[in-house]
Protein backbone atom coordinates (compact mmCIF):
# COMPACT_ATOMS: atom_id res chain seq x y z
CA UNK A 1 0.00 0.00 0.00
CA UNK A 2 1.35 3.41 -0.97
CA UNK A 3 1.34 6.03 1.76
CA UNK A 4 0.01 9.09 -0.09
CA UNK A 5 -0.52 11.06 3.09
CA UNK A 6 0.37 10.85 6.74
CA UNK A 7 -3.36 10.30 7.39
CA UNK A 8 -3.05 7.05 5.38
CA UNK A 9 -0.16 5.99 7.62
CA UNK A 10 -2.09 6.62 10.84
CA UNK A 11 -5.12 4.77 9.41
CA UNK A 12 -3.15 1.57 8.70
CA UNK A 13 -4.49 -1.40 10.60
CA UNK A 14 -2.16 -3.65 12.54
CA UNK A 15 0.60 -2.92 15.03
CA UNK A 16 2.90 0.00 14.45
CA UNK A 17 5.54 1.73 16.51
CA UNK A 18 6.09 5.45 16.03
CA UNK A 19 9.34 7.27 16.60
CA UNK A 20 9.11 11.05 16.51
CA UNK A 21 11.42 14.01 17.00
CA UNK A 22 8.92 15.82 19.29
CA UNK A 23 5.47 15.20 20.73
CA UNK A 24 3.04 14.66 17.87
CA UNK A 25 0.51 17.46 17.47
CA UNK A 26 0.02 17.92 13.73
CA UNK A 27 -2.67 20.58 14.31
CA UNK A 28 0.07 23.02 15.45
CA UNK A 29 1.88 22.78 12.10
CA UNK A 30 5.27 22.56 13.82
CA UNK A 31 8.35 20.94 12.29
CA UNK A 32 8.45 17.24 13.16
CA UNK A 33 9.86 13.98 11.80
CA UNK A 34 7.86 10.78 12.31
CA UNK A 35 8.88 7.22 11.46
CA UNK A 36 6.38 4.37 11.36
CA UNK A 37 7.75 0.90 12.10
CA UNK A 38 5.19 -1.68 11.00
CA UNK A 39 5.30 -4.76 13.22
CA UNK A 40 4.73 -8.10 11.50
CA UNK A 41 1.76 -9.91 12.97
CA UNK A 42 2.86 -13.33 14.18
CA UNK A 43 0.25 -16.07 14.50
CA UNK A 44 -0.26 -17.77 17.82
CA UNK A 45 1.44 -15.16 19.97
CA UNK A 46 -0.44 -12.70 22.11
CA UNK A 47 0.96 -9.27 21.34
CA UNK A 48 3.81 -10.79 19.38
CA UNK A 49 6.06 -11.33 22.42
CA UNK A 50 5.44 -14.05 24.97
CA UNK A 51 5.91 -12.70 28.49
CA UNK A 52 8.12 -9.90 27.21
CA UNK A 53 10.62 -12.25 25.61
CA UNK A 54 11.44 -12.57 21.96
CA UNK A 55 11.85 -9.81 19.42
CA UNK A 56 9.60 -7.58 17.38
CA UNK A 57 9.93 -8.23 13.69
CA UNK A 58 9.57 -5.07 11.65
CA UNK A 59 8.27 -5.68 8.11
CA UNK A 60 8.17 -2.09 6.82
CA UNK A 61 9.51 1.33 7.76
CA UNK A 62 8.40 4.66 6.39
CA UNK A 63 9.08 8.19 7.53
CA UNK A 64 7.59 11.64 7.10
CA UNK A 65 9.03 15.13 7.49
CA UNK A 66 6.33 17.62 8.47
CA UNK A 67 6.62 21.40 8.45
CA UNK A 68 3.93 24.10 8.43
CA UNK A 69 1.20 21.45 8.21
CA UNK A 70 2.69 19.77 5.13
CA UNK A 71 3.95 16.20 5.62
CA UNK A 72 6.10 14.62 2.91
CA UNK A 73 7.21 11.01 2.83
CA UNK A 74 11.00 10.83 3.04
CA UNK A 75 11.54 7.06 3.28
CA UNK A 76 9.63 3.83 2.62
CA UNK A 77 11.04 0.31 2.53
CA UNK A 78 10.06 -3.29 3.06
CA UNK A 79 13.62 -4.43 2.21
CA UNK A 80 14.74 -6.59 5.13
CA UNK A 81 18.43 -5.84 4.50
CA UNK A 82 17.68 -2.12 5.03
CA UNK A 83 15.25 -2.61 7.92
CA UNK A 84 17.81 -4.61 9.93
CA UNK A 85 20.08 -1.54 10.00
CA UNK A 86 17.49 0.46 11.99
CA UNK A 87 17.57 0.48 15.78
CA UNK A 88 14.18 -0.69 17.05
CA UNK A 89 12.93 1.08 20.21
CA UNK A 90 11.83 -1.40 22.85
CA UNK A 91 10.79 1.27 25.36
CA UNK A 92 7.76 2.42 23.37
CA UNK A 93 4.72 3.51 25.41
CA UNK A 94 1.16 4.60 24.71
CA UNK A 95 1.24 8.12 23.26
CA UNK A 96 -1.62 10.57 22.80
CA UNK A 97 -1.26 12.36 19.48
CA UNK A 98 -3.29 15.02 17.72
CA UNK A 99 -3.92 14.72 13.98
CA UNK A 100 -4.14 17.60 11.50
CA UNK A 101 -7.94 17.67 11.80
CA UNK A 102 -7.71 18.06 15.61
CA UNK A 103 -8.79 14.48 16.41
CA UNK A 104 -6.83 12.67 19.11
CA UNK A 105 -5.70 9.05 18.88
CA UNK A 106 -3.49 6.80 20.98
CA UNK A 107 -0.54 5.00 19.40
CA UNK A 108 2.45 3.05 20.64
CA UNK A 109 5.64 5.02 20.27
CA UNK A 110 8.49 7.06 21.62
CA UNK A 111 9.77 10.63 21.32
CA UNK A 112 13.52 10.36 20.65
CA UNK A 113 15.17 13.17 18.68
CA UNK A 114 18.56 11.40 18.76
CA UNK A 115 17.10 8.22 17.27
CA UNK A 116 15.37 10.31 14.58
CA UNK A 117 18.74 11.90 13.73
CA UNK A 118 20.27 8.40 13.49
CA UNK A 119 17.43 7.29 11.19
CA UNK A 120 17.88 10.32 8.92
CA UNK A 121 21.65 9.74 8.73
CA UNK A 122 21.02 6.09 7.90
CA UNK A 123 18.52 6.83 5.12
CA UNK A 124 20.90 9.34 3.54
CA UNK A 125 23.59 6.60 3.49
CA UNK A 126 21.12 4.03 2.12
CA UNK A 127 20.09 6.44 -0.67
CA UNK A 128 23.62 7.21 -1.83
Amino acid sequence: MTMNSIQDAFALSGRKLLVSSTEIDLSKKNKIDIFFLIVQESRGSAGGRGGGSGARHIERIFGYACDKGDCKIIFDTSDESKIEKFEIPYSAVAMDIRLQDGNDIVVQGIVDPDLIMNYKDLISRLSS
